[in-house]
């Protein structure tokens, strides 16, 4: 989409977070959001709780969920949450439906980019294990929390593109056959949008009016890219100038399809608007293989 042209429903590539829930009035509504001590799961978290929202926020550990919280306002409750540990995010989620009510949303926002040598956790390569594995813990451990009408949004990616040919190596989730961190990140990435697609699709089938979506910020420069070669942080800065959004940019399309009324289901957004992903992202044999095959490894765990 051209950069500040909105789309079909008025909003587009430069509108900001504060923009798209101006509007809104969220007193009442209770939001989780990972990866809540920087970047865009910071700058969602505070336009969210401006528009009345409670926020549970969660980082790796209690003291940056904390730290992060202060700044969101007093009602926010921290949360450590270390998606790469199975331990802590089971803790998280009992910590989670101790201290709330119901939740009316989840913003899987957390993860890990590009990271320039193969790590293993778990069995699983750590992008995959963090991105995917940990949020599916996570979310699927709170549904029986999320209320009628509730949402779940996935931060996948336009790098979700970047996945091997066979879309998710679910014979080699340890990448040991070769590693490549373009394409470990891709793979996660496809998992989120897999997993936000399949999930819609079992909401649908309840009828309880929960929907699951996911969503492409955008290319940003945050921390998220601290792992990326150097080339790219040189090129960052300007790159930035030309084609980068800002973080208020960046958090606006989770904020929109978190927030906003919305009928979309199982869907893949850029830019505040449904987009067409990758033939693999919209491939629903895998989304429900990848489905059983991180049930089965996370049994084990």
């Amino acid at each position: 989409m051209i950069k500040g042209r909105g789309g079909p429903n008025g909003y587009g590539y430069a509108s900001t977070a504060e923009e798209v829930t101006a509007d809104l009035d969220l007193h009442g509504k209770t939001y989780v959001v990972t990866g809540v001590n920087s970047g865009l799961g910071a700058e969602s978290a505070k336009v969210l709780a401006r528009r009345g929202a409670r926020i549970v926020g969660t980082a790796r550990t209690l003291d940056k969920a904390r730290a992060a919280c202060a700044a969101v306002g007093e009602d926010a409750i921290p949360v450590a949450c270390e998606l790469s540990d199975p331990e802590s995010v089971r803790a998280c989620v009992e910590t989670v439906r101790e201290r709330t009510e119901s939740l009316d949303g989840i913003l899987a926002n957390a993860g890990v980019m590009m990271l320039p040598q193969r790590e293993v956790v778990h069995g699983v390569e750590k992008q995959l294990f963090v991105n995917h594995f940990g949020h599916f813990m996570l979310v699927t451990g709170l549904l029986d929390h999320l209320q009628d009408g509730g949402r779940v949004v996935m931060l996948s990616s336009g790098a979700h593109g970047w996945a091997p040919p066979e879309g998710i190596r679910l014979d080699d989730l340890a990448c040991s056959q070769g590693y490549s961190p373009r394409t470990a990140y891709g793979q996660s990435k496809l998992a989120n949008l897999l997993f936000a697609r399949e999930l819609g699709r079992r909401f649908a089938a309840e009828g309880r009016g929960r929907i699951a979506n996911a969503v492409h910020p955008g290319v940003i420069d945050t921390e998220l890219g601290r792992h990326l070669p150097w080339i790219a942080r040189i090129v960052y800065p300007i790159a930035s100038v030309l084609a980068m959004k800002s973080v208020a940019q960046g958090a606006a399309t989770q904020c929109y399809v978190l927030a906003r009324p919305l009928d979309a289901n199982g869907e893949y957004f850029v830019d505040c608007n449904p987009a067409k992903s990758s033939r693999l992202g919209r491939d629903m044999d895998l989304a429900e293989r990848l489905w059983s095959a991180t049930e089965a490894h996370l049994a084990t765990l």
